[in-house]
């Protein structure tokens, strides 16, 4: 089993009680801040949203069912309070405990289901190639995403792509999506798609930059269309990187390169994945 579809297992038999992330990760077999962004990437939930998801989609059920209060049913669901519950329920669904209480079914809502884990439908993973790359200054565009609103990513690549290849001072023909943390707080991450560039002079409005350290790289290949690429990040941080006693810098998370094996019209050819190491 991989450390995701552990970390679901584990979450599965513990979500009606309170459990910490240092348990999941103890269980996964990864760092609090590694399961974190890797449990996003590749289910598109974040942890603490993938734990309310199905406390919530308990607690609806349970209303429909009748045989307990809408208190106890907000207790059960770990709601201290049956205002906290109740806004936590509309902000999920759309509509109070009591309104779904009266209706008396679900078949409206939009539950969610355990996640299933496939292990043997992900991609077989090359063996990474290892680079020492010099610092690169980056310029583009960024955004902050939710792991549930991926969907918005390939809308900011159309923006960078309208100014790719004449970006003042741009370095080579490569762009690249750089994924970081976000704010501390924030269930998403940030995403930058740039290129490298020799100055930041003149940049086009909006253009944020970001400069890379000197850095020690484990460099992984997606083949296929891109919206693939998440099994294969999964892979590599699953499997790979808790089995071969490298360990993760930190800075940035991951980072796309895209050069001219990838066709950016259809999404499809090759696109490298870069995974910062400790030297």
């Amino acid at each position: 089993m991989s450390a995701i579809g552990r970390a679901i297992w584990f979450i599965e038999s513990h979500f009606a009680s309170d459990i910490s992330l240092d348990e999941i990760a103890e269980t996964a077999g990864l760092s609090r801040y590694h399961l974190s962004r890797v449990f996003g990437m590749t289910t598109g939930h974040s942890i603490s949203g993938y734990i309310r998801s199905r406390r919530l989609s308990g607690a609806a059920l349970a209303l429909t069912d009748g045989s307990s209060s809408i208190l106890q049913v907000a207790l059960d669901a770990g709601y201290g309070s049956h205002e906290a519950f109740t806004r936590a329920f509309r902000e999920q669904f759309g509509m109070t405990p009591e309104n779904l209480r009266k209706q008396g079914h679900v078949r409206n809502l939009a539950l969610q289901e355990p996640i299933r884990m496939d292990d043997t439908r992900l991609p077989k993973l090359d063996a990474p190639r290892f680079e020492t790359h010099p610092a690169m200054l980056l310029a583009g565009l960024a955004e902050t995403y939710a792991y549930e609103a991926t969907e918005a990513i390939p809308s900011l690549w159309q923006k960078f792509n309208q100014h790719f290849g004449h970006i003042p001072g741009q370095v080579g023909n490569v762009a690249y999506g750089v994924c970081t943390q976000a704010d501390e707080g924030s269930e998403g991450f940030r995403y930058m798609s740039a290129a490298e560039v020799s100055t930041t002079d003149d940049l086009p409005e909006g253009f944020v930059t970001t400069k890379l350290p000197p850095q020690h790289y484990a460099i992984f290949t997606h083949r296929g269309h891109i919206s693939g690429i998440s099994a294969t990040v999964h892979q590599i941080f699953g499997e790979w990187l808790p089995q071969s006693g490298q360990h993760h810098a930190g800075t940035p998370d991951m980072m796309e390169r895209y050069d001219d094996r990838f066709d950016p019209r259809t999404g499809m050819g090759v696109t490298e994945i870069w995974i910062p190491l400790k030297a």
